[in-house]
């Protein structure tokens, strides 16, 4: 008799939790084969991924294909990236839950939330003001209150706000943005698509030595759009 009841309390928490997320189970369902079965095995970053309710950073019509192992379109031209290469790239970051990092990219705000519940502080930049506005709005009501959002061009950082223990960019540059590497730490790592800004780059991830040496690490192709604004205009 205890088991049934037991089994039968199991059930009813497990519909209470589908009634309040009806997509607890598609993000379940994501970590388990497209995170964790593709090679992810940072238990924070695992648990995060698993939390972060990527359909309400995509569009009403699109939150059907949110848990989908696939970029979706954001509006302006941009997109959010596919869970797995968010998940990749928070893992080589190797954040601990004291750091202050600085985002490149804000776009939906799906990064930043992933980070946010990783780290103490994010700070965000996004060139596309309609996108920074709706990810302002957004992140604080989903409860996101460690990230701050702004404006401008991400190229040149956030100086008032550095030095950052980690640095995410989240399109493809065809270089290192020389600013990005002085607010960095030593001792801190920036990851970046690093490559063509119109067809493939390699993920790469920089590590900032004593002394300002860089030591450069190749993780793999993948494909972002292009970083707009002063990165376009230099090597």
């Amino acid at each position: 008799m205890q088991r049934i009841i037991f089994f039968l309390g199991f059930l009813l928490t497990t519909a209470s939790l589908l009634a309040a997320d009806p997509y607890l189970a598609k993000r379940q369902a994501m970590v388990k084969h497209d995170i964790k079965g593709r090679g992810i095995r940072d238990k924070r970053v695992l648990e995060v991924m698993g939390n972060v309710p990527r359909h309400l950073f995509v569009d009403a019509s699109q939150r059907d294909e949110a848990y989908a192992d696939h970029p979706l379109p954001i509006g302006e031209g941009q997109t959010i990236s596919q869970p797995y290469v968010v998940a990749l790239m928070t893992e080589a970051l190797k954040v601990k839950p004291t750091d202050r990092v600085l985002e490149i990219g804000t776009g939906s705000g799906y990064q930043a939330a992933v980070l946010a519940g990783l780290v103490k502080e994010v700070y965000s930049i996004e060139i596309r003001k309609p996108l920074a506005d709706m990810a302002a709005g957004r992140l604080p009501e989903l409860g996101y209150k460690n990230v701050r959002v702004k404006y401008a061009d991400g190229y040149f950082g956030w100086e008032e706000h550095a030095p950052f223990d980690a640095v995410i960019i989240t399109a493809a540059v065809n270089h290192i943005p020389p600013p990005l590497i002085k607010q960095l730490k030593e001792g801190g790592r920036l990851m970046l698509p690093l490559g063509s800004t119109v067809f493939y780059q390699t993920l790469t991830l920089v590590t900032k030595k004593k002394g300002g040496e860089l030591a450069v690490e190749q993780m793999g192709p993948v494909a972002f759009v292009p970083m707009t604004g002063a990165a376009q205009g230099r090597r």
